[in-house]
């Protein structure tokens, strides 16, 4: 059976070696995210599976109705995104590198930001002021706040812990509301490494790991992932706190356990 998150083809069309009986074979055609955050929908007006963010690249198979159906680029994710949140694709120079930032339409900090932008948008850099970064588009992001593209982060933890706090969102994906698997993917995303976006498959990453926990290991359960702060702490986006929060791992399993979501389904070492 395939899987409908993965698999580029509705019931109209589909991409080469996808299709089959009815489908028009069409090629992708490249757009990207010109919104600070993006819905990515389970069908047209459909559920929120994901989210993409300001600057990725979302690879479009149909325009129809007012809404696109293509690929999130970042991780092969399957869905639906409004027409009006996308536009032209950029070349990211730079991402966001703290948890948000505001956009300025000059190069004071006094004047009036227009947008905000949360950690791990992409942005194409096309001038340097004293303080501040012009990007493409006319806008200005502050200096301290961003990273060039070709300089991954090291360590995804650090970026997990970036985001606490981070209020809980189904389905998130930002620094404006996360979900688990949204925590996981930004911080190996960020540090240059590749990650699916649910938790479901985010289980066959590293390698099974048994005994005691390290930092940045994965904890699983059913439907659900934590990453290692150390071997008694971990980190989560999580519903009982509606939040992003540090929990011992001894007592997240209890708790989690107790609520009737079971017990740890898997331990992995990236």
């Amino acid at each position: 059976m395939t899987d409908r998150r993965l698999t580029p083809a509705n019931n109209r069309v589909a991409l080469a070696g996808f299709a089959t009986s009815g489908q028009a074979v069409v090629g992708a055609q490249a757009a990207g995210v010109c919104v600070p955050v993006a819905d990515l929908r389970d069908a047209p007006d459909g559920a929120r599976d994901r989210q993409v963010l300001h600057g990725d690249v979302f690879d479009v198979l149909e325009r129809r109705d007012g809404w696109a159906f293509g690929v999130a680029r970042k991780d092969g994710y399957v869905g639906y995104v409004a027409q009006t949140d996308l536009g032209a694709p950029q070349t990211a120079t730079h991402i966001i590198s703290v948890r948000a930032t505001h956009l300025y339409p000059t190069d004071d900090f006094k004047s009036e930001a227009v947008a905000s932008l949360p950690f791990g948008s992409r942005i194409c850099v096309v001038d340097e002021r004293r303080r501040f970064m012009e990007i493409e588009g006319g806008l200005f992001v502050p200096k301290p706040h961003i990273r060039p593209i070709d300089r991954p982060f090291s360590d995804p933890v650090t970026i997990a812990q970036l985001l606490f706090g981070t209020p809980y969102l189904w389905g998130g994906n930002s620094a404006f509301g996360i979900d688990c698997s949204g925590l996981v993917q930004a911080g190996l995303l960020a540090c240059g490494a590749s990650c699916p976006g649910d938790s479901d498959m985010q289980m066959d990453l590293g390698t099974a790991a048994q005994g005691d926990y390290q930092r940045g290991d994965l904890v699983f359960w059913a439907g659900h992932v934590a990453i290692c702060v150390d071997e008694d702490v971990l980190i989560h986006a999580n519903a009982y706190h509606m939040a992003v929060t540090y929990e011992p791992i001894a007592k997240a399993i209890a708790r989690i356990s107790a609520q009737g979501d079971g017990p740890v389904t898997a331990h992995r070492r990236l």
